[in-house]
């Protein structure tokens, strides 16, 4: 992985914070080094599937409305992912939520964890990673996707 997308997968992982962290490790039946790795595999493939979504022209358009409009906002504050959910997140937040279930099916199907519980922990994630999408976004303003989540396209 390239150093921008271990960043993110970083910030995801400083924002999510020890406690979330530590309730992940709790839902998965592992311990927190086991919960990093669920983690950036959930992370980076929620990043996958946003930039395929973005490069297929069924969903193209949408992809980059809810990216012009986390553009548009204004940062979360430290930790704040927890406080507003989903309902906070406009277009993004829906978008991530429709990539959610393929995410979890592939990180499923690659460590041998029970879908469910891969779905929760990506579920748990997922208001979290707009939150850092918005912060990247708040910071970058003319950049496009490939700058929120870093690496450019793949």
């Amino acid at each position: 992985m390239s150093e921008s997308s271990d960043s993110f997968q970083d910030e995801v992982l400083a924002e999510l914070g020890e406690d979330r962290l530590a309730e992940i490790a709790t839902l998965a039946g592992t311990d927190t080094t086991g919960a990093r790795a669920l983690v950036g595999g959930s992370v980076a493939e929620l990043s996958g599937e946003l930039r395929q979504a973005a490069a297929e022209p069924g969903s193209a358009d949408e992809v980059k409305a809810a990216v012009d409009e986390v553009a548009a906002q204004e940062p979360p504050l430290q930790g704040v992912a927890t406080f507003g959910g989903l309902a906070a997140g406009g277009l993004m937040a829906g978008v991530l939520a429709k990539l959610a279930r393929p995410a979890a099916n592939a990180v499923a199907k690659r460590t041998g964890l029970p879908p469910a519980t891969v779905a929760r922990a990506v579920d748990l994630l997922v208001p979290v990673v707009l939150a850092v999408l918005t912060r990247r976004a708040a910071g970058k303003k003319n950049g496009g996707l490939g700058d929120l989540l870093g690496g450019g396209k793949k």
